[in-house]
This record gives C-alpha cells, sequence and structure tokens, in this order.
C-alpha cells in the first residue's frame, strides 16, 4: 500500500482510502471501526463468497437483470480472485464485525466493482460504471450471501481436506488390524487388569469409531447443500428477481460440484444456522473419537520400562532438553490438544446458534464460519500428522505382552463356571498376595481343575 489517498463518499460523509486499495468507503470505515483482534476471515471463506458473487453475476446476466459489459468485466474480476488468487490481500475486516458479516460481504462487492471498473478503463473509487451495491450486489443482500459461502467453504474443506484425512487415517488402522491378528494381550478396564483381548479388537475400535463419525458428518454434510440464496434481507426475497435463487443454485453447483437446492423456507437458513450446529457436533464426535485412540495409544506405549510398554511408539524427536535419550508421545499430545480446542470450538458454535439466532437473522454468522473452518482444519492436519507420524509405524513388543499376559490375574476369570466365583476369587487374591501366576496359586491351594488346565487358561481360547 501506498502513502497516498483518494477520497470517497458515501451518506455518512467522506473517508480517505488508500489509493491503491481496491476496497472502498465501506471497508475503510470497517478498518477503522473494527480494531478488535487483528484476525481476517480465512482465505478458504473469501474464496467461497467470490464463488457465489460469480454466480449471482452469471445468473443476473442470464436473467438480463444486467448488461453483458458490466457483468462481463465483474466475471473477470471474480476470475481473477478465483483462478489466481489475486486480491485475496485485500479482505482487511477483522473477523468481529457485524453478526451479519455485512462489511466482508461489502469488501467483496467493492473489491470486484474497483477491480471490474479498472477493467473497463475507469479509475477506482468512482462507482462508476460499476457499482459495488447496485450490481456486484444486485438481486442480494449480506444476509443470504453470507450463509450460503459459509456452506461452500465448509463442504470445500469437508471434501477435499478433512474426508481424505479420516480415510487415510483407517486405511493405515486395516494395516495395523491386520498386522496385530493373533496378539493376544491384557485387557484393562478402570486402568485395572482385565481379561484377555486381541490386539487388533482394540484398534477395530478405533476404525469402528473413525467410520461412525465419518457417517455422522455426511448426513452433516447432505444439510449444507440447502441454501438461502434468493432469500435477500429476511427470506421474502425482496428485490431479488423471478427464478434468481434457483438460477444461483444451478451455477453455483457447476462451479463447485456440489448439488446445491434452494431451501423451501429461505428465512430459516437466515435466521438461523443448526446445520453448522451439527457439523460442528460430528466435528465434536470426531474429536472425542480421535482423543480416544490417541491418548490409548499414549499409554499402551508408556514406559519404556515403568509403563505399560505394549506398544512401540516411533522415535520422532529428542524428548527432553534435561533428560537425555528421553522420548515422548509427542504426537498424540499433539492431537489431544487438536482435539481440546475442537471441543471448545463447538461450544462456541453452540452459544452462536443459541446466543446468535434472534427474531430473524443468526447475528454470529462471521463467528460460527470462523469457528467451524479452524475446527476443520486443524482436525485435518491433527489426524494427517499422527497417521504419518505415530500411527503408521507403531508396532507390538511381543515379548513384553506375553510376559504381562502369563502373569495377568484375570484369566482366572474362565475358572469361574468350573470352580465357582468364590473359589476363583481365592485363587487370584492368593496369587496376587504371594506374586505367584494363576496357575502357580491353584497348585500351591492343591486345588483339583475339572479339565485341561493349559488349555482353560489358555488366553487365545478366552477371545
Amino acid at each position: 500500500m501506498t502513502d497516498d489517498k483518494r477520497v470517497e463518499k458515501d451518506v455518512l460523509g467522506e473517508v480517505e482510502v488508500p489509493a491503491d486499495a481496491y476496497w472502498g468507503i465501506s471497508t475503510q470505515r470497517a478498518i477503522e471501526n473494527f480494531k478488535i483482534s487483528g484476525e481476517r476471515m480465512p482465505e478458504n471463506f473469501i474464496l467461497a463468497l467470490a464463488q457465489v458473487k460469480k454466480a449471482c453475476i452469471l445468473a443476473n446476466m442470464e436473467g438480463g437483470n444486467i448488461s453483458q459489459r458490466v457483468g462481463q468485466a465483474i466475471l473477470e474480476a471474480s476470475n481473477e480472485m478465483l483462478e489466481d488468487h489475486k486480491m485475496l490481500d485485500q479482505f482487511p475486516i477483522d473477523i468481529y464485525q457485524t453478526g451479519s458479516g455485512t462489511q466482508t460481504n461489502m469488501c467483496m462487492n467493492e473489491v470486484l466493482a474497483n477491480r471490474a471498473n479498472q477493467i473497463l478503463g475507469h479509475p477506482m473509487g468512482m462507482k462508476e460504471p460499476v457499482h459495488p451495491n447496485d450490481h456486484v450486489n444486485m438481486g442480494q443482500s449480506s444476509n443470504d450471501v453470507i450463509p450460503t459461502a459459509m456452506h461452500v467453504a465448509a463442504l470445500q474443506e469437508l471434501k477435499e481436506h478433512l474426508f481424505p484425512a479420516i480415510e487415510k487415517a483407517i486405511e493405515v488402522l486395516d494395516t495395523k488390524i491386520a498386522g496385530f491378528e493373533g496378539i493376544v494381550k491384557v485387557g484393562r478396564t478402570h486402568l485395572q487388569d482385565a481379561v484377555p483381548i486381541p490386539l487388533s479388537l482394540e484398534f477395530k475400535v478405533y476404525r469402528e469409531q473413525l467410520s461412525a463419525t465419518r457417517l455422522a458428518l455426511d448426513a452433516a454434510r447432505d444439510e449444507l447443500y440447502t441454501i438461502p440464496i434468493g432469500g435477500t434481507a429476511l427470506g421474502t426475497g425482496l428485490n431479488a428477481p423471478d427464478g434468481f435463487a434457483e438460477q444461483v443454485s444451478e451455477i453455483l453447483s457447476k462451479i463447485t460440484g456440489f448439488p446445491f437446492v434452494v431451501g423451501d423456507v429461505k428465512a430459516e437458513g437466515i435466521a438461523s444456522h443448526r446445520r453448522f450446529v451439527r457439523l460442528s457436533s460430528g466435528l465434536k464426535q470426531l474429536a472425542l473419537s480421535l482423543m480416544k485412540m490417541s491418548n490409548d495409544i499414549r499409554w499402551l506405549g508408556s514406559g519404556p520400562r515403568a509403563g505399560l510398554g505394549e506398544l512401540n511408539l516411533p522415535k520422532n524427536e529428542p524428548g527432553s532438553s534435561i533428560m537425555p535419550g528421553k522420548i515422548n508421545p509427542t504426537q498424540s499430545e499433539a492431537l489431544i490438544q487438536v482435539c481440546l480446542r475442537v471441543l471448545g470450538n463447538d461450544q462456541v458454535v453452540t452459544m452462536g446458534e443459541g446466543y446468535g439466532s434472534v427474531l430473524d437473522l443468526n447475528v454470529a454468522k462471521p463467528l460460527i464460519i470462523v469457528t467451524v473452518l479452524d475446527s476443520l482444519n486443524i482436525l485435518t492436519g491433527g489426524i494427517l500428522s499422527f497417521t504419518k507420524n505415530c500411527l503408521i509405524g507403531l508396532e507390538a513388543d511381543l515379548a513384553l505382552i506375553e510376559r504381562q499376559l502369563e502373569r495377568s490375574l484375570m484369566t482366572v476369570t474362565r475358572l469361574s463356571p468350573i470352580v465357582g466365583y468364590d473359589t476363583a476369587s481365592k485363587i487370584a487374591k492368593h496369587a496376587q498376595d504371594n506374586g505367584l501366576t494363576i496357575r502357580e496359586a491353584i497348585e500351591e491351594l492343591d486345588i483339583e481343575i475339572d479339565g485341561n488346565l493349559d488349555q482353560i487358561l489358555d488366553p487365545a481360547e478366552m477371545v
């Protein structure tokens, strides 16, 4: 940005705008009025908004609502942004702005209008021959455009990033399940020894949780295909041309590849963002599943000499600045922190819907979409990092697993139907008190067992 200024006017008066800025007076007022966090709307949302604007321009051109000359200039400007990622630095407004996202919508209108005027050989800031409201925003309101862009941005993140990351994790889990087949280990409940369990079964739990969560996210994704475009301010469609909503939906579907449909009650998609509450809930479910897996693996890899130690975790980096040779479960810890952030984000989205949805407009739109996109982003990165740097390299310590299994007291459970619960408890207590195995305790107590004791106490027979 240069130090040179241009002066723009609106109904409130005059404002100086950087001479080379594509934004205009509305954006400049927002820059001055919302100096809050220094955080800007993420680029993936800005690009989604540009896609919505492109669909609206094409619909207005097809409907004869805007001249081909003006429409083509706006279209060229939007394509520069979408295809070449130009002008993405022209959105300086804080994410904490009006709850409808009007400032961000107007910034997009001004950027596209000024670039279109430049393309047509006119100076920026004059609003001629392309006007940000009259042309770029034709047939639209921030109230229907912003939520439509919210849907587009979330859907793209799901399709392009999160879903492939989940699928990769499931693929690696399948490999681990196959590799761990036949390994029987000590099971644990309440952090205490329990009956034997196949190592592969524990990993099948993680896989099942990820698969179930993916189905929940698929359902949430499908709800996002319904958009409120064409509802304008309150869902009534005021100032939108006949058939505009359907045209935009069809064009936007072609641009993005998503099967968008216009909501039967557009006002509902403007006044409430329950669909994002459902999506965020699915992300929370995913976070909880990931937290269990990463925390379990952290516990199973604890040690190396004073922990459970049944899994050998990849040694990625030194774990301590003071203790030589220490290696920590860093990937588990990183993923756990990601999950905690997502759980907090879900609460933000919940409150954004609860407190923001008042009367005819939800006024927490920027907060909701920024929070959901943050969850999508860090979950994607967290899953990919954990999969690559931990999950793939996990190995079972077979010798330690066998030693722990041999000393496990809970194999006595198989004796309950044979000698009764009380006698089996007596055997277990004697083994524990005297540091014996179950087999040694039986021999020392001189208890007769009806049947082949080797077979009865074989852990493989218990699973």
